[in-house]
């Protein structure tokens, strides 16, 4: 595929362009974006997803860093394991928010990720989210799609609610139950 160029587009929408990047070194980091990809899939926001490694493909990487502003993409958010250049060397090539999520890689839990990807030079900021957390990553991109975007704006308000309501009835069985014989429905 030639550098920059469009990917496939899921949730795809003719009056919407891809809104949201998604890009890993490599295959291997799928395994942390999936549940964040299919929370993505439930927002309704289109997006891509790309392989594209700072050290094995740097020019594809670079180009694509280049034109995602004028690709139509509002936010990238971006994997990375181990040395994890891939979130802040995209977000020298771009003036789009750049969200990075620490892989754990085979070594130091992730915390080389982490502290790779949250230690970015003054003036190419890389937003950062927990290790291996990439369903924050995906609800920190469709905020700031949100804020242009009505569609995904009711989808994170949707969102929230569903978590007040999954917690207040986690609270409400709990004072039902009693600690001593509440158990977690889904782990």
């Amino acid at each position: 595929m030639e550098s920059g160029t469009g990917g496939k587009t899921y949730n795809a929408d003719p009056l919407r362009p891809p809104a949201i990047a998604v890009v890993m070194g490599s295959d291997t980091d799928l395994a942390t974006l999936r549940p964040g990809l299919t929370l993505l899939d439930s927002t309704g926001i289109p997006y891509e997803v790309h392989i594209t490694s700072a050290h094995r493909t740097p020019q594809y990487m670079l180009d694509f860093g280049k034109a995602a502003a004028s690709r139509g993409f509002k936010v990238i958010i971006a994997a990375a394991g181990g040395a994890a250049h891939l979130p802040g060397m995209i977000a020298s090539e771009t003036s789009l928010p750049v969200i990075g999520v620490p892989v754990k890689a085979s070594s130091m839990d992730g915390l080389d990720s982490l502290m790779s990807i949250v230690q970015m030079p003054r003036g190419v900021p890389v937003a950062t989210v927990g290790i291996a957390n990439s369903v924050n990553a995906v609800v920190l991109a469709a905020r700031i799609v949100g804020t242009s975007d009505e569609k995904a704006r009711k989808w994170v308000e949707d969102h929230l609610k569903r978590m007040d309501d999954e917690n207040m009835e986690k609270e409400q069985r709990l004072q039902k139950e009693g600690w001593m014989t509440y158990k977690k429905l889904d782990g």
